[in-house]
């Protein structure tokens, strides 16, 4: 009988793709294993969506559509992360029925259960039915540690008023010297620590010990002292990317001549912006950074949604014109790539900074939540890849500052050169015997024996 892999995504922000490309990669090395890709429909209509047009889509990867937990009529209070909340709640009972419909039109039994890291409960559904759980960790491994060490950073900091400790350092985790209280994300130490999401992060911090193994799109040469800490805590922990380097997304049309007007601009002159798919920045701040933008006189490309562009100082848009490009959308690995980029200016998602690590461009980072504010802080004082814009916010000021910095000055060529170190170490990683390749194939392994 030959195995079936069921796999459990989280179906907002980036979450579903990036599991879904290591997904598609264990697929193409075991071609004898069915797996079994459970998201909402609209999750998996956008990310299977990519694969449609082009057949490499294996046919032994098959989507099936769970229920989002919105009853039908149902009208959204405004409460933040409502959609999120309805749909993780419902999530144990939908992901069962489902599977069970997956085990019966396969004939075939589930044999390891993968999910994101989010679904806590899996390693319980998981020894259930008596298969090894595989969770998979979206972000980078500081912000994994945050939420492992959860309760030791609970009982010696308290969780009461953090304003006078904020700067304190997070020494007594290996790893973390250089990260203070400030950075953590909410739900740690501060922000409502009974929320849904805090809840969740807490209970899954406590979770993954229980897995077979935890795996995350990072390579062990970027955070060497976290890595070895993780190893010590899980029964295997994998760092199996940078999955953008090792599965580049499919090529997609650069609708807006993004690559093409880069081609005639002069080496790392570039600014690239752009805030994910999930953020932007309040109104006052898109004033600032485009105010500093015209100011310096720096080239750029801004990949900004159509309906934010109301928010941009009047005549803006055509004071620019020769100056830069104000597109709805770029083919940003593709940008990252070019040698025209300069500086990335970012919100510091994990997916987005590997991608930075790739290209070799310095970062300016915004970060707004999540893990967002540690990436920033590993950006600038353990990594010295970028800088985090001053107080946190876009003004004018801090940003023409930065760009000068990264642009100009010898601080950004000594950046320049520590990115490309780290660029040279993650081609390394996923070469042949890297430490990614070989995590891969220890990954590959334990979902193929993974029978309790």
């Amino acid at each position: 009988m030959s195995d079936h892999v069921a796999i459990f995504a989280f179906p907002f922000a980036t979450h579903a793709a990036p599991l879904l490309a290591i997904i598609h990669r264990l697929a193409t090395s075991s071609p004898n294993t069915h797996f079994s890709f459970f998201s909402t429909q609209q999750s998996n209509n956008s990310i299977f969506s990519i694969y449609k047009q082009n057949m490499s889509m294996l046919p032994n990867i098959k989507a099936y559509d769970v229920w989002d937990g919105v009853p039908e009529g149902y009208v959204f209070s405004g409460k933040p992360q409502e959609h999120i909340e309805m749909f993780m709640e419902s999530a144990p009972e939908s992901l069962k029925k489902v599977m069970e419909v997956a085990v019966s039109e396969t004939g075939r039994k589930v044999s390891c259960l993968v999910s994101d890291a989010f679904f806590w409960f899996a390693g319980e559904m998981a020894e259930e039915i008596g298969v090894a759980w595989l969770p998979f960790w979206t972000a980078g491994p500081i912000s994994l540690c945050a939420h492992v060490y959860t309760d030791l950073i609970r009982e010696t900091f308290g969780t009461g008023d953090m304003v006078e400790r904020e700067d304190e350092p997070l020494s007594l985790i290996p790893g973390m010297s250089k990260i203070r209280i400030r950075d953590l994300p909410e739900g740690v130490l501060f922000g409502n620590l009974e929320s849904f999401f805090s809840n969740m992060l807490h209970k899954m911090g406590t979770a993954l010990q229980q897995a077979a193994a935890v795996f995350i799109n990072s390579f062990e040469e970027l955070d060497p002292s976290i890595t070895k800490d993780l190893k010590s805590r899980f029964k295997h922990f994998l760092n199996v990317g940078p999955f953008n380097l090792i599965s580049p997304p499919l090529p997609v049309a650069d609708t807006y001549g993004c690559i093409t007007w880069l081609g005639k601009q002069k080496l790392a002159s570039i600014a690239y912006v752009s805030f994910g798919s999930v953020t932007t920045p309040p109104p006052h701040e898109l004033v600032a950074l485009a105010e500093a933008l015209e100011t310096s006189e720096v080239p750029f490309i801004w990949s900004l949604k159509d309906e934010s562009k109301v928010h941009l100082p009047n005549g803006f848009l055509d004071r620019t014109t020769s100056q830069g490009l104000v597109v709805p959308w770029t083919p940003q690995l593709e940008v990252l790539a070019h040698r025209a980029v300069g500086v990335f200016i970012t919100h510091c998602g994990w997916n987005s900074l590997l991608e930075s690590i790739a290209g070799g461009v310095p970062m300016i980072c915004r970060p707004f939540f999540g893990d967002q504010r540690l990436n920033g802080r590993i950006v600038e004082h353990v990594w010295e890849i970028g800088l985090k814009v001053e107080d946190g916010v876009f003004t004018k000021h801090g940003v023409l500052n930065s760009l000068d910095k990264i642009l100009s000055q010898e601080k950004g060529k000594k950046m320049r050169e520590n990115i490309r170190a780290l660029q040279q170490l993650a081609k390394k990683a996923i070469g042949p015997n890297g430490s990614s390749t070989n995590n891969f194939i220890a990954l590959s392994n334990l979902m193929l024996n993974a029978n309790m």
